[in-house]
């Protein structure tokens, strides 16, 4: 094969993993929930919190800039915030282990009414679901933006929104950077719809 059918082969079978979650009634109502909890939060004054290991972490970071800075157009700076800051993760880790890196970040920085997005492509990510059960016990809502069936977490979550298939992690990704950015457009539509005249 040559690059150009390797780039083709690879494009169709990004088209095929969208399209299949297009087709996964069960995975765009758990979308429209997410748009839900992230509007109900926003409005109450509480706080969108992200969190994700190696490439969900930029994920997470990502979807958090979009909120305090901007997405399409110019509006207030909304309360978004990532577990990313290395000297909280590297400290964490030093003192009380890897697994509670997310889960202390929550019990600090999360109140009742926030919502929390935690990524993984496994679900499977011992510090994601202690940062879950963390949430869970200050009666914060949890998404959990997953593959490969969902793993452990999607137990463990309130909104369990699991990419369809057995895919690789940069599959599972690519669909988890779609959702993001189409609830943040979803939300902004609600939030501000003179943006989108």
């Amino acid at each position: 094969m040559t690059h150009r059918d390797h780039i083709r082969a690879s494009l169709a079978e990004a088209a095929r993993t969208l399209d299949a979650l297009l087709a996964d009634e069960r995975a765009l109502a758990a979308v429209d929930d997410f748009v839900s909890a992230a509007c109900r939060t926003l409005r109450a004054g509480g706080r969108l919190l992200t969190c994700g290991n190696g490439g969900s972490m930029c994920d997470a970071m990502h979807f958090a800039e979009e909120w305090t800075g901007r997405f399409r157009a110019d509006r207030p700076a909304l309360a978004a915030l990532c577990f990313s800051d290395p000297s909280h993760l590297t400290c964490i880790a030093n003192d009380f282990g890897f697994e509670e890196v997310f889960a202390r970040q929550v019990q600090a920085q999360g109140r009742a009414g926030d919502l929390l997005v935690a990524i993984s492509t496994s679900g499977n990510s011992e510090n994601i679901l202690r940062a879950c059960a963390a949430a869970r016990a200050l009666d914060i809502t949890v998404v959990g933006l997953l593959g490969n069936g969902g793993g452990k977490q999607s137990d463990v979550v309130d909104i369990p929104i699991v990419v369809p298939g057995q895919l690789s992690s940069d599959r599972v990704q690519e669909i988890h950077i779609k959702i993001l950015h189409t609830v943040i457009e979803a939300a902004e539509r609600e939030l501000f719809p003179e943006l989108y005249g």
